[in-house]
C-alpha cells in the first residue's frame, strides 16, 4: 500500500449520509473495480471480491456512511429546518456551511441560529438544539426551494473537506467511518497481490450510524456467509485533554490501530491479529468491550450461526465532528495487519470455544 491518499480524498469528500450512500459507494466500487470484482445490493452496501469461492472466506468491513442532517420542513420563508442522521453535538452545528443534497445537484447553505445578541443573557450559556438551527440556502420562498431542486426529505453534509495536517495527519467531517471501507479495500488489495488461498470479501457497508438493528452489516454478513469476520471502524484517540484513559483506554494517533477483546470479538481472532502485529513489528493497543462494541461487529458476529469476529479500530480523534481527525500511518498499518491475517489463515483453524 502506497501512501498515496489521492483515494482517501475522494472518499472522505463525496457525500453519503446514513441511507444516502449512493455516490461515495460509486466512488469506492470503482476503485474497487481495477484489481477485484464489485458489486452492491439492494441495502447500499458494496462488495469487492478475491477469490470468493475460496474456503475459508474472509469478511473484511468497514461501514461508508457518514453522519449528516435531513430536511424535516421547508417554511414559506425558504427556510430549512432538519433533523441529525445519526448522532449530533447540536453546538458544533452552529454557523457550519453544509451542503443540501437537491434532486437537480448539490445546493449550497448554512446553519442559522439566532444572533448572540439577541439571546437573552441567562440562555446563552444553555446548550442549543437542534430544533432551534435552520438551514438558510439563500431562497426566499418555497417556490425558490422548488426550483433548486430542494425539498423534504433531502439529506445533508456539512461543507467540509479533507485537510492535511502536520505530519501524516488528516482531519475530515468523515473520518467515522470512511477511513473503515478506506482500510478494507487497500487490503484487499494487498490481499490480491499477495500469493494467499483464502479468499476475501471487502465490504463498505450501509447505514451503520442508524443501524440499531444491524444496518447494511447484518445483510451483508448473511448473504455471504463468510467463515470469519474482520471489522474495521473508528475509536476515540485519548492523546488528548479531558479523555480518561482508564474508561476508554490509551489509543494514540500514530500509536496503531486498536485491538478489541471481549463482547462481539472472538478470541481466536484477537489473538490471531496480535500475534501478527508482534511478528510483523506493527505497533497496536487493547480497547476492552464488556457491553458491546457500538461497530457492525456487533450485528456480524450473530448472523446466521454465528460467525467468529475481530474489531481492528482507528484512533480518531473529535469524533462527530467537522473536523475528525487520525494518522494516515495507522490506516497503513490496519491495511497491513487485514491482509497478513488474510494470508496466514489456516482452512483447518478452530474457532470452537470449548476447551
Amino acid at each position: 500500500m502506497s501512501h498515496d491518499i489521492s483515494f482517501l480524498e475522494r472518499l472522505l469528500d463525496a457525500p453519503g449520509p446514513s441511507g444516502f450512500e449512493a455516490r461515495v459507494a460509486g466512488v469506492w466500487r470503482r476503485e474497487a473495480e481495477g484489481f477485484a470484482e464489485a458489486w452492491s445490493d439492494v441495502v447500499g452496501n458494496s462488495y469487492a471480491a478475491v477469490r470468493p469461492d475460496a474456503r475459508p472466506l474472509v469478511l473484511l468491513a468497514g461501514h461508508i456512511d457518514e453522519i449528516g442532517l435531513q430536511v424535516t420542513h421547508a417554511d414559506k420563508s425558504g427556510l430549512l429546518y432538519f433533523g441529525g442522521i445519526g448522532g449530533w453535538d447540536p453546538q458544533v452545528l452552529v454557523g457550519q456551511r453544509v451542503r443540501v443534497l437537491g434532486a437537480k445537484g448539490d445546493v449550497p447553505g448554512v446553519i442559522g441560529r439566532k444572533a448572540i445578541h439577541l439571546i437573552e443573557p441567562k440562555e446563552r450559556d444553555k446548550a442549543v438544539k437542534v430544533k432551534k438551527l435552520w438551514i438558510d440556502v439563500g431562497a426566499g420562498s418555497k417556490e425558490e426551494l422548488k426550483e433548486l431542486g430542494v425539498r423534504v426529505g433531502d439529506p445533508a453534509v456539512l461543507d467540509a473537506g479533507m485537510m492535511r495536517l502536520a505530519g501524516d495527519r488528516v482531519a475530515s467531517r468523515a473520518i467515522d467511518n470512511r477511513v473503515g471501507a478506506f482500510v478494507v479495500l487497500e487490503a484487499l488489495r494487498m490481499v490480491a497481490e499477495g500469493e494467499g488461498r483464502s479468499g476475501a470479501v471487502a465490504v463498505a457497508t450501509a447505514q451503520e450510524e442508524i443501524g440499531y438493528s444491524g444496518g447494511g452489516a447484518r445483510a451483508s454478513a448473511f448473504g455471504l456467509s463468510p467463515d470469519v469476520a474482520l471489522v474495521v471502524d473508528v475509536t476515540h484517540a485519548t492523546d488528548v485533554p479531558e479523555v480518561e484513559k482508564s474508561e476508554v483506554g490509551d489509543h494514540s494517533l500514530g500509536g496503531g490501530p486498536v485491538l478489541t477483546r471481549g463482547s462481539a470479538t472472538h478470541p481466536v481472532v484477537f489473538e490471531s491479529l496480535a500475534g501478527i502485529a508482534e511478528d510483523r513489528g506493527i505497533p497496536y493497543s487493547i480497547q476492552a468491550a464488556p457491553l458491546r462494541t457500538g461497530t457492525d461487529a456487533d450485528a456480524i458476529h450473530l448472523a446466521r450461526g454465528g460467525v467468529p469476529t475481530g474489531l481492528v479500530s482507528i484512533p480518531n480523534r473529535y469524533m462527530h465532528s467537522p473536523s475528525e481527525m487520525v494518522a494516515v500511518s495507522d490506516l497503513v498499518h490496519a491495511a497491513e495487519l487485514l491482509a497478513a491475517f488474510v494470508e496466514r489463515l489456516d482452512e483447518g483453524v478452530d474457532f470452537s470455544r470449548g476447551e
